[in-house]
C-alpha cells in the first residue's frame, strides 16, 4: 500500500503543473455547467434514441471532452508533435467511435421483442442493455489488441496483480458506512435496487432469485468494459504515445459519460477517475479499478434489497 501511495505522490510531482490542471478543471467545470444548465444529454441528445445519428451525437460530444483536454496538456507542455501521431489518431478514435456506438446502440431493444415472443421484454431489455458491450468496446479492443499492439503481456490491465490491492480493498470499505447511510434516504431507493420485479422467473419456471442473480451479473459485467476502455486502453494503451499525460483527458472524458446522472456523481467521477488511472498506470492493471466499481455498485444493490425486505 505504501508503494502505491508513493506512486500517487510521485505521480502528482512530475505531471501536475498549476496552469495545467487549473486548465483542465476550467474546461470540465465549463463542460458540467452546460451539461447540467441547458441539460443537454437528456434533454437533447437522447431524443434521437434509436435513431442513427444518436451515436454521431455522443461521439460529437466525447471527441470535443476528449481533445480539448488532449490540447490543453499538449499545449501546456510544449507538445505539439502529437497531434501529427499516427498512433495517438488511431488509438483516440478507436476508443471515441466504438464508445459512442455503445452509448448509441439500440439494437438490444429489437432482440428483446424477438426473445421469448417479447413476453418477458423488460427483463431481457435490461440484461442484454449490460450485455451489449460485448459487442461494441471488449470486441473491438480485443481486435485492436491483436492487430495492432500485438503485445503479448495483459490485454489493457486485464491480468490481476497483488501489487496494492490492500489499498483497493481499504478504499471499498471505506464505501460501505456512506452506502449505508445512502440506503436510508426515499431518493437511493427510488433508483436503487436496479432490478425490478418482472414476470420472467413465473414465465421460465424458476425462482425469483435465480432472475435477481443473472440480472446481477449482467448489471456487474457491465463496468468492466468502462474500466477496460478508460483506465486500460485509454491509460494503459494511450500512455505509450502521451506517457502519465493520458490521465488527464480521460478523466474529463469519463466525467462526460455520468451526464445523464446526478450532478454530484458526475463531479465525483473526476475524482475517482484520475485515482483510479494513476493507480492503473502504476500497477499496469485495472482490476482495482474493477473491485472498487463492481463492489459498489453489488453494494448499493444489496443495501437497497435490505432496506426493502425490512419494510
Amino acid at each position: 500500500m505504501k508503494t502505491l501511495w508513493r506512486d500517487l505522490r510521485d505521480h502528482l510531482r512530475i505531471d501536475f503543473r498549476p496552469d495545467l490542471y487549473a486548465a483542465t478543471a476550467i474546461w470540465a467545470a465549463l463542460l458540467l455547467t452546460v451539461n447540467y444548465y441547458i441539460d443537454l444529454e437528456d434533454s437533447y441528445i437522447d431524443t434521437f434514441q434509436g435513431d442513427p445519428r444518436w451515436p454521431v451525437l455522443y461521439f460529437a460530444l466525447y471527441a470535443t471532452t476528449y481533445y480539448v483536454s488532449v490540447w490543453l496538456w499538449t499545449y501546456f507542455h510544449h507538445r505539439s508533435d502529437i497531434w501529427r501521431n499516427r498512433e495517438f489518431w488511431l488509438r483516440s478514435l478507436w476508443a471515441l467511435v466504438f464508445y459512442s456506438l455503445y452509448s448509441g446502440f439500440y439494437a438490444h431493444t429489437e432482440w428483446s421483442r424477438q426473445l421469448f415472443g417479447g413476453q418477458i421484454f423488460v427483463y431481457a431489455y435490461y440484461c442484454l442493455h449490460n450485455l451489449q458491450s460485448v459487442l461494441t468496446i471488449v470486441l473491438p479492443l480485443y481486435v485492436f489488441y491483436k492487430l495492432v499492439d500485438r503485445n503479448p503481456s495483459s490485454f489493457y490491465g486485464m491480468a490481476p496483480k497483488r501489487k496494492g490491492l490492500a489499498l483497493y480493498v481499504i478504499l471499498l470499505g471505506l464505501m460501505i458506512p456512506l452506502i449505508t447511510l445512502a440506503s436510508f434516504q426515499p431518493d437511493f431507493l427510488e433508483s436503487y435496487p436496479t432490478y425490478r420485479d418482472t414476470n420472467a422467473g413465473e414465465f421460465l419456471g424458476i425462482p425469483e432469485w435465480v432472475t435477481v442473480l443473472i440480472y446481477e451479473l449482467c448489471y456487474g459485467w457491465d463496468f468492466i468494459p468502462t474500466e477496460l476502455l478508460f483506465r486500460g486502453f485509454l491509460v494503459i494503451g494511450m500512455s505509450r504515445v502521451l506517457g502519465r499525460g493520458a490521465v488527464l483527458p480521460m478523466i474529463v472524458w469519463y466525467c462526460a459519460i455520468h451526464f445523464g446522472r446526478p450532478l454530484g456523481e458526475a463531479v465525483s467521477s473526476l475524482f475517482g477517475g484520475y485515482l483510479l488511472g494513476v493507480l492503473a498506470l502504476s500497477t499496469r492493471s485495472i482490476w482495482g479499478g474493477l473491485l472498487i466499481h463492481i463492489g459498489i455498485a453489488w453494494g448499493m444493490e444489496l443495501a437497497a434489497f435490505l432496506q426493502r425486505s425490512s419494510h
